[in-house]
């Protein structure tokens, strides 16, 4: 990296190391937003964890812990964070530098204007590396979710790490930054076939892969065997299979109906029972089934299907926060070249801004002034969800007409009407 880049990994540093030295109180506060930690993330419940771990005792007995077993020797290395913060907050802080310098490395290969079947006409149009890091790094959705130390942060990391490498055609390291992905948070399983096809994309640009079909076997079975020594080793660890219902059947049934930013708790806590099957598995295949339709249609820019996903994955999710969303907007910068063709981008930005502002505001009014109910908080998670997808739906809309002009070029700026 140049020496502007290491200015501003060096200034990202310092002013979350300022925020977490200034205000010491500060990560405890945000700590117990619902709208950063929820009970698959919460760094109190890792705590929780960790306490009985260190005693000897299964951090799954009393049904608060849920999060991925091999966090706990990682974390127990660690001293007492109430004590000793310094160590467990530089953690945090390399993690967030981790998924910027993995999201330069996705900006510099250029995949998102250009990939090996399309070649963007607004190639031109894009912003330098360093704006894309700079972005991420401060926005302040991103530097709230490192002060309050939720384990999603790690799953993001991954995330990037891994489509760094798809994006560098580098299979192995692929495989095992999703397989440790998946296997902290199950849902980044969903992103692997757009990921497959960007790394064969790439590998087949410098040596020609075998068949696309031998290649995504092979790279699914690979996964797969990541992931399942991921579990052996839990089990290992843990002398028991009962860390699976706790870390994998938690979002998939949703026991913990924790108010959050997403849809799912509002809506099963006035569920009856006798629905409550049929409706957790059409909420499930509601998030899944945009994997195909997404992949297929826009099979010739996989890095946007990847971006596409997680814009959907941070509303759909069962346990969403604002860390989903802030990967999302960390992803969507390398994509400057259509942002000529999005049709809302000042209703966009005005309703994830109302709902930012709003959210703490009327959870304030339901649980501690006593002025509202649950319907306060609900509402405004719907309007943050509707601007998120206002932003994927556009986002949508600006790369299909981009992709459209490539093929008919007289047509460009002309309007298109679908009859």
């Amino acid at each position: 990296m140049d020496q502007q880049k290491w200015l501003l990994f060096a200034a990202a540093a310092a002013v979350r190391l300022l925020l977490f030295t200034a205000f010491p109180s500060l990560p405890d506060t945000l700590t117990g937003r619902v709208e950063i930690s929820t009970p698959v993330t919460s760094f109190k419940r890792l705590q929780e964890g960790l306490f009985l771990y260190s005693h000897n005792v299964s951090p799954y007995d009393g049904g608060v812990f849920h999060q991925a077993p091999l966090l706990l020797p990682l974390f127990s290395l660690l001293p007492e964070p109430s004590s000793f913060p310094l160590p467990t907050n530089t953690l945090y802080i390399i993690m967030d530098l981790l998924s910027a310098y993995a999201l330069l490395k996705i900006g510099q290969t250029g995949v998102a204007m250009s990939s090996r079947l399309f070649t963007s006409p607004r190639k031109y149009l894009n912003y330098n590396t360093t704006a894309i890091v700079a972005s991420f790094l401060f926005n302040p959705l991103t530097i709230a979710t490192c002060l309050a130390r939720p384990t999603s942060i790690i799953t993001n990391t991954l995330i990037l790490w891994a489509t760094a490498h798809a994006s560098r055609g580098q299979s192995l390291s692929f495989l095992l930054a999703l397989g440790l992905a998946s296997y902290m948070s199950l849902y980044p399983i969903l992103l692997f076939p757009p990921l497959a096809c960007l790394c064969y994309d790439q590998q087949f640009s410098r040596t020609k892969p075998p068949s696309a079909i031998s290649f995504t076997v092979t790279h699914f079975f690979g996964l797969v065997t990541v992931i399942a020594s991921l579990l052996y080793a839990s089990v290992l660890l843990t002398g028991s299979t009962q860390f699976l219902f706790s870390t994998y059947g938690t979002p998939l049934l949703l026991p913990d109906l924790t108010p959050n930013v997403g849809l799912w708790w509002y809506f099963f806590i006035e569920m009856f029972d006798s629905f409550r099957e049929f409706f957790l598995g059409v909420f499930w295949l509601h998030m899944a089934s945009y994997v195909g339709g997404l992949t297929f249609r826009i099979r010739k820019q996989p890095l946007f299907v990847v971006t596409a996903l997680l814009g959907v994955i941070g509303v759909f999710q069962p346990y969403p926060s604002i860390a989903d969303t802030s990967l999302f907007l960390g992803m969507v910068p390398l994509f400057r070249h259509v942002f000529p063709l999005l049709r809302y981008p000042f209703l966009e930005t005005a309703v994830l801004m109302y709902a930012t502002l709003l959210g703490p505001a009327f959870y304030h009014l339901w649980i501690y002034a006593g002025s509202g109910n649950a319907n306060f908080f609900y509402a405004i998670t719907l309007v943050w969800s509707l601007g998120l997808i206002i932003v994927v739906a556009d986002l949508l809309y600006a790369v299909l007409r981009d992709e459209w002009e490539a093929e008919r070029p007289e047509m460009k700026g002309k309007e298109a009407r679908q009859i």
